[in-house]
């Protein structure tokens, strides 16, 4: 038998068929003259598929050559027809996949911005309600505590009060004493800051020579109320002239606004500031001095305040705070965002590793008869690690085998 020419082009072009189409396909998909986007799209969506396209070409005519020495022809034909048929439905599972990560991406974007705007809100709570939960856990505490350290606060806040009045209202007075006595002149912040802390401790050393003083009057230990009313007096006498007295000076020119020819004498300037005096101290030792000078003491003499006629309240247990709540949120969302990103990571390698997968079904169909991987693809663990897959290799090619020689036998 002849062969001419012409029988051996037709069979040349029967086995090498992919090369009439195979550079334009490329060409296309690669799309070097097209503008930016139509480039990027076409390399996206069309450069991998053209690619398992010409493979799968080539591998099924080598594996059609391969019928005429192989045992099970009808069954590795069979096998070779499905193999492209899961082809096919890679490349639409890749398109899809990559519309479906696409979704996926702007949902996580979307997700990921409430998540970082929720937790932006949150901080900013955390840091402008810090203070108010502080006062707040500070007030609970001073409610549960058997030491009145409401009246204790008050008791300073006041002495820090009077402190700054006398201080704004003595400091001309105080200047001009020591200029006569030196024949220099101080700079008021100079004076003030050690007049104020002056000025403190003598309004709760007042409050303290009052507190024993009702304390001795209790007990009615006469030697000690006559020392301690002596003290007292002179106390009084101190604060009236020196503190009372310039603040009733203070407003003696709104007094002279709504009278005419007023003048207050020594008589009725001590008057009124004694008057002032003995309002104030008791108006605030009703209302807190009382109870908190007492405790202020102890304090300062280093002795354990006991109350047992309060009984002491247990402490709540509270099982959230706010800053737990705003921490667990942080918490869920940071692990929000880590199973997000593996998704991400997952939707975005699952639809090229279709088209793989599909390619490498064609070659291990080629060397050992079967499929590889099942197609499609549904989601990443399918695709497991090389040595599984060796194992898996060699299994089933010993399966063919075994039944093979059951077949002999029967």
């Amino acid at each position: 038998m002849i062969v001419t020419n012409e029988f051996l082009n037709l069979i040349l072009s029967v086995l090498l068929f992919p090369t009439y189409f195979q550079a334009e396909f490329i060409r296309f998909a690669w799309g070097v003259s097209d503008p930016v986007w139509v480039m990027l799209l076409k390399r996206t969506l069309l450069l991998l598929p053209v690619f398992s396209f010409i493979i799968a070409c080539w591998i099924s005519i080598i594996s059609s050559l391969t019928v005429l020495f192989r045992q099970n022809r009808r069954q590795f034909i069979t096998t070779l027809i499905i193999t492209w048929w899961d082809l096919g439905k890679s490349i639409l599972s890749f398109w899809g996949g990559i519309i479906s990560f696409l979704l996926q991406l702007g949902s996580a974007i979307t997700g990921l911005l409430r998540v970082t705007v929720l937790g932006l809100w949150g901080v900013i709570q955390e840091i402008l309600f810090f203070p108010f939960r502080l006062l707040k856990e500070i007030f609970r505490s001073m409610g549960r505590s058997s030491i009145p350290w409401i009246a204790v606060t008050l008791i300073l806040f006041w002495c820090l009060v009077e402190a700054v009045i006398f201080t704004y209202v003595t400091t001309p007075l105080v200047m001009d004493t020591f200029s006569n006595i030196t024949g220099e002149y101080f700079a008021e912040n100079l004076i003030r800051i050690p007049l104020f802390i002056f000025l403190f401790f003598v309004v709760l050393g007042s409050y303290a020579v009052l507190s024993t003083f009702v304390d001795v009057i209790q007990k009615k230990d006469y030697a000690a109320i006559i020392g301690i009313g002596v003290i007292e007096i002179i106390v009084l006498f101190v604060e009236v002239v020196f503190l009372y007295r310039e603040f009733v000076d203070a407003l003696v020119p709104w007094f002279a606004q709504y009278s005419e020819n007023f003048e207050l004498g020594i008589f009725w300037t001590l008057a009124i500031s004694s008057f002032a005096w003995f309002g104030i101290r008791s108006l605030s030792w009703v209302l807190f001095a009382a109870h908190g000078t007492p405790t202020v003491m102890k304090i300062i003499q280093g002795k354990h305040q006991v109350t047992p006629d309060k009984p002491v309240q247990p402490a709540v247990n509270r099982k959230e705070t706010y800053s737990n709540v705003h921490l667990s949120a942080l918490k869920n969302s940071s692990e929000w965002v880590k199973e997000k990103s593996e998704e991400l990571i997952h939707a975005f390698m699952l639809p090229p590793l279709q088209i793989v997968a599909a390619t490498v079904n064609f070659v291990v169909l080629l060397v050992s008869g079967h499929h590889l991987f099942e197609l499609p693809l549904t989601h990443f663990d399918q695709v497991v690690d090389s040595g599984q897959l060796l194992n898996k290799v060699g299994k089933e090619k010993k399966a063919p085998s075994q039944v093979q020689i059951a077949r002999e036998n029967v």
